[in-house]
């Protein structure tokens, strides 16, 4: 996997977003396979539709203030879904800041891929890079999965990253598994707990 620095400006068409933390903004990951840039939007295309638009505009907010976020998931250079980081308050489960969460914080690893491109690896991937970043990068403490206990595929994901299943928590959206990942995925998990 490797990092750069690529300066792309994020234009919402209505003004560009101003960004609290600039280094943070111009995050580019790349994999054997993908790479993984920040959400954008071009101004102003027809058909543009406005769920869309709010959407991605609040993943730009959460990169802003928190200096994580989404990634677009890129194969040969078109989008195939998404990854990244979401922060969390533990005391209520829900989305949160670092700020307004505190000590609470728990910061999410999660994936979501268009369904075509399910079972070839891309999500783990992509996950495990973004994971990578995140401890080297951003020194995250804790990363975390949150993994609806049905969801055999996430959680195929989550046991590829190494990750383990630490308790079974309620959020707005149902029943979770909280998945934590390891912070150096070659050793024995017990080692990173």
């Amino acid at each position: 996997m490797g990092v750069s620095s690529a300066e792309d400006e994020i234009a919402l068409g209505h003004g560009d977003v101003r960004v609290a933390d600039p280094e943070a903004m111009s995050v580019r990951l790349e994999t054997e396979r993908l790479v993984l840039r920040l959400p954008q939007l071009s101004g102003g295309e027809p058909g543009d539709r406005a769920a869309a638009i709010e959407h991605v505009e609040r993943w730009i907010a959460r990169w802003e203030r928190n200096g994580v976020g989404q990634f677009v998931v890129l194969l040969d250079g078109r989008p195939i879904g998404r990854v990244g980081l979401l922060v969390w308050d533990a005391r209520t489960w829900q989305t949160s800041t670092y700020a307004a969460a505190g000590e609470h914080a728990e910061t999410e690893l999660g994936w979501a891929l268009t369904s075509r491109h399910w079972g070839h690896g891309y999500a783990t991937e992509a996950a495990r890079g973004v994971r990578a970043w995140a401890y080297a990068e951003r020194r995250v403490e804790r990363l975390i999965s949150l993994i609806d206990p049905e969801n055999a595929r996430s959680t195929r994901v989550a046991e590829k990253l190494g990750a383990w299943p630490d308790e079974r928590i309620e959020t707005a959206l149902g029943p979770a598994v909280v998945w934590v990942h390891p912070r150096d995925p070659t050793s024995d998990r017990t080692s990173n707990r």
